[in-house]
């Protein structure tokens, strides 16, 4: 299994993008992104911070994505 990468949470959100998701709305700095199969997460973005391996776990886990098609998506 691939490693975790460090991303901004704009480079997650692109990712997700091309993986079929799209935000829905916005709160401060945390985007709701939806699937239209239902699958759904919260992305915070931060200006100059990456995203935490644990956070970017659980985002993964919501979006029932593997590191190793993140990586892809990358």
């Amino acid at each position: 299994m691939a490693k975790l990468p460090r991303i901004r949470g704009k480079e997650l959100l692109s990712a997700l993008k091309r993986a079929g998701f799209e935000v829905i709305r916005i709160k401060g700095s945390h985007h709701f992104v939806r699937h239209a199969d239902g699958r759904s997460t919260v992305v915070p973005v931060h200006s100059g911070e990456n995203i935490g391996p644990g956070l970017l776990l659980k985002i993964l886990q919501d979006c029932d994505l593997t590191k190793d098609t993140l990586e892809e998506l990358l």
